[in-house]
């Protein structure tokens, strides 16, 4: 009798090594190149005007940034159909080049290392309308219910330099940033950080200057115009009193108010699991936006209309998915991996996704129990497609990637907890990731390299098998000879996973490799039970 239960893996297998179609404007986005690495940013002014009937965008960018090594071509990224009209340092106009969506400015100036300078950027023009957003960024224009214009930027993927010009490279974040944006009066316009002044002018329009404090990365920038109500509410955590701030459309006010006290429940959660919230001096702060949703730093974006779940469904499928509102959990979970944490390219996209997707399940934990988290954690496996690898290419800017970065990463990130066996050393790990790389951009490697290094525990196997690979590791195991043996198959040479099992109603530790290892002891029989946390199919083999 042969019995395999694999329905959880695929037939093909994938690696993050296999040759795509990549073009010059994908490399110039992706790439370090080298007008772009003897500059180090530190602060920007985004100055913007938005036409709302017209849907343009113009203003300017002031760049700051410290010379790193000599160099008299600085790269600034700003995408078709938008223009750069002027770039300016120290009063005199640049000469400029165009490559798509790269400008090549030259300095006049002598770039010393060491020494700080500006340029300040002019540019214009009726931003890329994101067709599906937020998996298609660009700009939203919408109307509310009421009539009122409904306005937002998506800057995922492709990139934030499709409405503002900017480094548009993950590696270099900026340490401070000013955005302030002039909308027609009776509109509200909501970004990142603190609201520090709200400007009338005499063209009755209204400028609101908003202000970062903590480093932040470009796809994080975000505004959103509205006829928006705002309340707020303050958080004792960890590290003191929190302002959180909503701004929601004054038609939703009352039912806002009640639906986001998920928000401390939220809070105290991941301040639990990951330390504590990283941007206390920016607030907190949902806004409501015409799409589902999408992480935004201190300005998280919500679309969920107010309900459960995601759109009202459980992802998870077991119940649990239905005790909380998914976009404001997922997207709030971001701040520390996203905003926080954030990877250095995008190839590395499944440590904000993994980690944020398994942070829905330590929310349930939390909240709910130890068995209710596992049973959501369990249940979101089933969402797994095993079509690509969690790791891309790099250098490119690789957009084509898996949502297995979500579901599978939550599941692989549950199963270390189980080899780390320790759930408080566990947690430690959590929040000491948000310490060691709190405010920084992070590789892949980093990241291993400290859980392996915390833990104790030798995970590169581990680590190639389940990041870079579409194969899932079987369990094969068979009893003769009143003896158990066992292996992996369908995995990477020498991988060695240790594996938790009820031999006989008893738990217990094995330790298989990709030959075949006999446990030790004489046995009638063998009931073989894998805990259910472990993602691995079973393959049992009667050699009768």
């Amino acid at each position: 009798m042969r019995v395999f239960i694999i329905s959880m893996l695929t037939c093909l297998v994938y690696t993050a090594s296999e040759a795509q179609n990549f073009t010059r404007q994908d490399s110039l986005r992706g790439t370090i190149t080298k007008e772009r690495a003897w500059w180090d940013l530190s602060y920007y002014h985004l100055d913007i005007a938005v036409d709302i009937d017209k849907q343009t965008v113009q203003g300017s960018n002031t760049i700051k940034y410290k010379v790193l090594k000599p160099n008299q071509i600085i790269q600034i990224d700003l995408q078709p159909p938008m223009n750069i009209s002027k770039a300016t340092q120290e009063g005199k106009e640049l000469k400029y080049t165009r490559d798509g969506n790269a400008y090549f400015i030259e300095l006049e100036k002598k770039q010393v290392p060491g020494t700080s300078n500006e340029i300040i950027v002019q540019y214009s023009g009726k931003p890329k309308t994101a067709p599906n957003p937020p998996w298609d960024s660009g700009l939203v224009w919408k109307k509310d219910s009421l009539g009122n214009p409904y306005v937002s930027s998506i800057s995922w993927g492709a990139g934030s330099s499709q409405w503002w010009p900017c480094k548009d490279h993950m590696y270099d974040e900026v340490d401070s940033l000013k955005f302030s944006i002039n909308v027609r009066k009776g509109l509200i316009a909501v970004a990142n950080g603190r609201l520090i002044e709200t400007e009338k002018k005499k063209n009755n329009t209204t400028t609101y200057h908003w202000f970062v404090k903590n480093p932040i990365n470009n796809y994080a920038v975000n505004f959103n115009i509205g006829n928006y109500a705002n309340f707020s509410e303050i958080y004792n955590g960890e590290k003191g009193p929190l302002n959180c701030n909503y701004y929601v459309l004054k038609q939703n006010l009352s039912k806002a108010k009640e639906h986001f006290k998920q928000v401390p429940m939220m809070l105290k959660a991941f301040e639990h699991w990951f330390g504590p919230y990283p941007f206390y001096e920016d607030s907190y702060k949902l806004v409501e936006v015409s799409y589902i949703g999408m992480e935004h730093q201190s300005a998280t974006a919500y679309g969920n209309d107010y309900k459960n779940g995601t759109l009202g469904r459980d992802k998870s499928q077991t119940g649990w998915g239905l005790k909380f509102d998914n976009l404001i959990i997922h997207e709030s979970a971001h701040e520390w991996f996203a905003c926080n944490i954030t990877f250095k390219d995008i190839a590395d996209i499944w440590i904000h996704e993994s980690f944020t997707s398994y942070a829905e399940g330590l929310y349930v934990e939390y909240h709910y129990g130890k068995q209710a988290g596992d049973d959501y954690q369990i249940g979101i496996r089933k969402r797994i497609q095993n079509d690509k690898p969690l790791i891309g290419h790099y250098g490119v800017n690789d957009l084509d990637y898996t949502g297995d970065n979500y579901d599978k990463g939550a599941a692989i990130l549950h199963m270390l907890r189980q080899l780390v066996n320790d759930d408080e050393k566990w947690r430690q790990i959590l929040r000491g990731l948000n310490m060691e790389f709190y405010h920084q951009t992070v590789t892949t490697k980093q990241i291993e390299d400290y859980i392996a290094e915390k833990s104790g525990l030798k995970l590169k196997n581990f680590w190639d098998q389940y990041l870079r690979t579409t194969q899932i590791p079987v369990f094969e195991y068979f009893f003769a000879n009143n003896q158990l043996s066992y292996r992996w198959s369908n995995s990477i040479t020498g991988f060695d996973m240790p594996l938790k099992i009820k031999l006989n109603g008893e738990e217990k530790w094995i330790y298989p490799k990709t030959s075949w290892q006999k446990d030790p002891t004489k046995m009638d029989k063998a009931e073989v039970v894998i805990d259910r946390n472990f993602y691995v199919p079973v393959f049992y083999d009667n050699p009768k």
